[in-house]
């Protein structure tokens, strides 16, 4: 009898994509963003990096083992996870203190929750979360892109401060990434280069980061000016975390909706709390707390969004 004839259960179109491909396909997307941060603020961002990625790997397999559960870094999603949060961090943070990121990422925020696939938050920025609470004086310390490094304010942070515009980055600056901040967030050019190759993979779609985007830039126009329809939405788009949070954290699988329509909602979520926090908290970021705010509403957003199976079951009255 053929193949033809066969009756098995769904799925029944396949293809060759797994976990390890994909998480080998974000690392590709993420290394310009790395580069840059290394070029930017020198070999202090390599060790950042280094140990991050080590702590998360070393991490999920040591708990894995405790638990007594399967052996999962090779799927190289603890390598993404411990990448995305050294994009996270100040290039000048304690070692030590990304070595507990490490650990919050994989063992509080994803192992503790089942796993891959399990975890209700992106590892990565629930992790960032705990240490911009806990430890506030180190996430919050600045250094210009030079060896010397030099304490300063993050473009955002100049802006909050209300600092007059002739000393703010220019654009040209934002984009390429010589301003203070994140390691991996500073060089608008480098995340929208690994954005095109990951749109070209077909590992995320467009429906997140532009929304998130674009609700942002919308937002901040309007009521980012001293009047109505006077902010300066550019510099919000290319200043601080809103593309690397945008494209590579609000996209994760596990902690976004299933459906298109839920993730246009998760996207114009995401971006007007992030232009509410900016605007209206002494917070000058507010990608974080947007995206893990979002993550905590997936399952309701999911909920209602997600279409009834054809020929499901009946309420009978």
């Amino acid at each position: 009898m053929g193949d033809s004839f066969v009756v098995s259960s769904s799925p029944h179109i396949r293809d060759k994509t797994n976990t390890k491909r994909i998480m080998k396909d974000v690392i590709i997307a993420l290394l310009p963003a790395t580069f840059a941060g290394i070029y930017f603020f020198g070999l202090r961002a390599l060790a950042v990096v280094l140990v991050s990625i080590l702590s998360c790997v070393a991490t999920e397999y040591l708990s894995r083992r405790m638990m007594k559960r399967d052996n999962t870094i090779s799927d190289f999603s603890a390598v993404v996870t411990g990448l995305l949060l050294a994009l996270n961090l100040p290039p000048t943070i304690p070692l030590w203190l990304a070595a507990l990121g490490g650990f919050a990422a994989i063992v509080v925020i994803k192992q503790l929750f089942g796993g891959l696939g399990q975890n209700f938050l992106n590892p990565a920025m629930g992790a960032r979360i705990i240490l911009l609470v806990s430890y506030p004086a180190y996430m919050t310390t600045w250094t210009k892109p030079v060896v010397d490094a030099v304490s300063t304010a993050t473009p955002l942070g100049m802006l909050k401060a209300g600092e007059a515009a002739l000393h703010l980055p220019d654009y040209a600056k934002l984009f390429w990434g010589n301003v203070s901040g994140c390691l991996g967030e500073t060089s608008a050019a480098a995340l929208l280069l690994g954005a095109v190759y990951l749109l070209a993979r077909g590992i995320i779609g467009f429906e997140i980061p532009l929304t998130f985007v674009g609700t942002t830039a919308l937002f901040t126009w309007i009521f980012g000016g001293d009047m109505l329809f006077t902010g300066d939405f550019v510099f919000h788009v290319l200043a601080g975390g809103l593309l690397l949070g945008a494209i590579y954290m609000a996209t994760d699988y596990s902690t976004s909706p299933m459906t298109f329509k839920g993730r246009i909602i998760m996207g114009i979520g995401c971006g007007l709390l992030t232009g509410v926090i900016r605007l209206y908290t002494n917070n000058p970021e507010g990608v974080s707390y947007a995206i893990v705010i979002m993550n905590i509403v997936v399952p309701l957003i999911d909920r209602y969004t997600i279409p009834k199976s054809f020929g499901g079951e009946r309420t009978i009255a």
